[in-house]
């Protein structure tokens, strides 16, 4: 069994699903995260009716959704469980209230959110981003603690390095809940104004990609991995460096093959 190589279509959320499952196809993917956003070509108000359309259209192209990115409201639910899509991911925000309060608030949220991961068969996937998030993985893993299976980790390269953690210890950690696992590099850079995350290329950033495959290996993990095609250096086309970048990962990936 080989992963389903995935990207999140956010460079190109104008495009109708038959123009977006050319173009992702033609790099190289075989699976796509969509974004489900008020400035996005799929929006919260207009999923019901057209997520099942665009992802038809997908599919037609060889290109199998494996998550929205969107909101926990009841009609993203819907228009998941009629479009064939298994995951809503989302973060967990911070507001000004504080960590901790943040925390309870998103708990809260989330075991609202249950009832609904029951009745439309739709799983939660909830990702560390770092800021004004919960910004590790462990943060993550203690928000879940004790809410049913449904809601997955979904594991991202980048914000785990930031968070000063690795690979071979968060994966194993969050093995049982691992729902997608999320490709992208970065450093720092300083700038008069400090320093600031720079996202860059699979081999230029704080990421070990070979590690995370070793680790990915040893769970026994075989899901989607999702390139989350986001360069902070408008320079090069994203397609350019999304090719490259799925070539490093696939033969990363073949150092340390999946298990069945």
């Amino acid at each position: 069994m080989t992963y389903l190589w995935s990207v999140f279509t956010k460079p190109w959320l104008g495009l109708p699903g038959d123009e977006l499952g050319r173009l992702v196809a033609g790099i190289g993917f075989g699976g796509a995260e969509i974004p489900v956003r008020d400035a996005a070509y799929l929006t919260p108000a207009n999923a019901e009716t057209e997520l099942p359309k665009f992802t038809g259209q997908l599919r037609a192209e060889g290109i199998e959704p494996i998550s929205v990115a969107s909101d926990l409201s009841e009609p993203v639910f819907a228009a998941c469980a009629e479009a064939g899509v298994p995951m809503i991911r989302i973060m967990a925000e911070l507001g000004s209230d504080g960590y901790a309060a943040s925390v309870q608030r998103n708990r809260a949220m989330l075991e609202q959110a249950a009832v609904l991961t029951e009745r439309y068969d739709v799983q939660v996937g909830v990702q560390p981003h770092h800021g004004r998030y919960v910004s590790s993985t462990l943060g993550v893993l203690q928000l879940l603690d004790g809410l049913p299976d449904r809601f997955k980790l979904v594991w991202d390269a980048a914000h785990d390095a930031l968070a000063g953690d690795h690979p071979a210890v968060t994966l194993e950690l969050g093995a049982d809940r691992l729902g997608i696992v999320n490709l992208k590099n970065v450093h720092y850079l300083r700038t008069d104004g400090g320093w600031k995350t720079n996202f860059v290329e699979a081999e230029d950033g704080l990421s070990d990609w070979p590690a995370v495959f070793a680790a990915l290996q040893k769970v026994g993990y075989a899901g989607p991995v999702c390139l989350t095609a986001q360069y902070s250096d408008p320079a090069v086309l994203v397609d350019e460096r999304l090719r490259r970048d799925l070539r490093f990962a696939v033969t990363s990936a073949a150092q340390h093959p999946s298990r069945e």
